[in-house]
């Protein structure tokens, strides 16, 4: 048995699938995934689970170095808004229309993970990153600088 972090089998197999760019789509109970997308249901009820404990365990074990969410958030969601932020500071998310996130989201994933969440524009693409340390950390490696920022320390952006 695994010891802790994501136990769901499909969940945690999509995130060790991801590559460099690809998208992993969390989304609100009400989303509507397309019959041919990857689609992983973790929703059991309403808010069960939540939206921002799913992302929280996913931040976990994934490297997210970008963010894709419906521009409704900034202005009629601040609390997932400044969950986002907090969550990855780092991360200036990408905002779009809520009808784009709707109709073309689930295309630009590679999974999409379905929550419990009745949240509103509770809809997150999570673009996967690499570990940039690790990439360069070889001695005679030149780290080019539209990486370097993202080194500075840390080694999961």
């Amino acid at each position: 048995m695994k010891r802790s972090g994501i136990l769901n089998a499909e969940l945690a197999r999509a995130i060790a699938s991801l590559g460099h760019g690809d998208g992993l789509l969390v989304v609100d109970a009400g989303f509507p995934i397309p019959s041919d997308a990857w689609r992983i249901d973790l929703a059991v009820a309403r808010d069960v689970p939540d939206l921002t404990t799913v992302l929280s365990l996913v931040a976990a074990e994934m490297i997210v170095e970008g963010l894709v969410v419906a521009e409704d958030v900034a202005t009629h969601n601040q609390p997932l808004q400044q969950w986002l932020r907090s969550t990855w500071p780092d991360v200036e998310p990408t905002l779009i229309e809520h009808r784009e996130m709707l109709d073309q989201g689930a295309k630009r994933a590679k999974a999409v993970v379905r929550t419990g969440a009745f949240e509103p524009w509770g809809n997150v693409l999570l673009i996967s990153g690499v570990d940039v340390a690790a990439f360069f950390s070889r001695p005679g490696v030149v780290v080019p600088d539209y990486y370097r920022d993202r080194i500075g320390g840390k080694a999961d952006v």
